[in-house]
């Protein structure tokens, strides 16, 4: 086991990055969602619903990183004026700080990580809630998060793997990294994870289904000292081997250090994707300014000219597709460079009847 006196320092200067987070006004757009189970993981929840919203509308959970609240992680990444836009519904988990002093989800406790306990269980509670409460379509439920919120859509992913369509894990970790603290500590910086085939199995053996599976978007920065893209890399070689793709993607677009791989399935659905974003440190990618882009940058929101929430929304089809390299195709003058073609949106996997 590494020395957790670096990690350590991290997670102080995570406390006061915290604070300049919490010094910023938070979303507003948020409600509370009360008595939607009996919450064994004593969390919190928020939630989004438009007024615009149409009968078996989409719905997406959104899951803070540590030191945040779920109102200042959606006014950074900016869910809700998308969804406001696109009439789909959010929920927005929260930690308590009884659970996680620094707010973070608890992603690598079993008690909490585990199908039908803890954390995880409460997360699928408020789900069901919203779906009943606001007829979504069962269909169409996503989950994305960041950091410790990542690590946990992923956990959500892999224990209740029927009840989500498709993912996006934002500078996150592999289901079962760890099962303590100090392995939590490890696991970040790329020690000691499992090999290709350990963690493929981890997921099936997570819970009863036997697939279809959830489509899955991985996205990481290439000079992320805080969760090392090493664990990028291990969430996609985990999705892979049970999605049952080959080692070489089925396509490849750089453009601007943003290098996005896709994976297709035997249908030529794509169902799994890798975003290396080079020399972006730990948060999630942001284009705070134009039509394209949306959120507000700052303590993990990082304006790297890459609309990550709108790149996410559109793989799941919620939106119109945008190239990732709406920047290139906004710059002024005759050297403008023309846009790469639309990538096609992940597919949803298909859904067996509904019970």
């Amino acid at each position: 086991m590494r020395p957790l006196s670096d990690t350590l320092m991290r997670m102080t200067a995570f406390r006061e990055a915290g604070a300049m987070i919490g010094s910023r006004a938070g979303s507003e757009r948020l409600t509370e969602l009360d008595g939607f189970g009996r919450n064994p993981g004593a969390l919190d929840a928020l939630a989004y619903v438009p007024e615009n919203l149409a009968r078996r509308a989409p719905l997406v959970v959104v899951l803070h990183g540590c030191t945040q609240s779920a109102a200042e992680y959606d006014l950074g990444s900016g869910w809700s004026e998308l969804a406001e836009a696109a009439g789909f519904a959010l929920l927005f988990p929260e930690q308590a700080r009884a659970n996680n002093l620094n707010l973070c989800f608890n992603w690598f406790e079993p008690g909490e990580t585990r199908r039908g306990r803890g954390e995880a269980a409460s997360i699928r509670q408020m789900i069901e809630a919203m779906i009943v409460a606001h007829d979504l379509d069962r269909r169409r439920v996503f989950v994305t998060g960041l950091s410790a919120g990542g690590a946990m859509a992923n956990v959500l992913l892999a224990s209740y793997p029927e009840v989500f369509a498709g993912g996006a894990v934002i500078a996150g970790l592999p289901f079962g990294a760890a099962a303590s603290v100090p392995q939590a500590f490890d696991a970040m910086r790329g020690h000691g994870l499992a090999g290709d085939t350990a963690l493929s199995n981890a997921i099936r053996k997570a819970s009863p289904h036997k697939g279809p599976w959830p489509s899955v978007s991985v996205w990481h920065g290439g000079a992320d000292h805080t969760v090392s893209p090493t664990n990028g890399e291990a969430v996609l070689a985990q999705w892979r081997g049970v999605h049952g793709l080959a080692a070489d993607p089925s396509h490849v677009e750089t453009d601007a250090g943003h290098t996005r791989r896709i994976w297709r399935d035997a249908r030529g659905r794509a169902v799994l994707e890798h975003n290396l974003v080079a020399g972006m440190g730990h948060g999630v990618p942001l284009k705070p300014d134009g039509a394209a882009g949306g959120g507000v940058s700052g303590a993990y929101m990082l304006d790297v000219g890459l609309a990550s929430t709108r790149a996410i929304a559109a793989g799941w089809g919620l939106i119109e597709a945008a190239p990732v390299a709406e920047r290139l195709a906004e710059a002024p003058g005759p050297s403008r460079r023309p846009a790469p073609p639309r990538p096609k949106p992940l597919a949803p996997r298909p859904r067996p009847s509904e019970p």
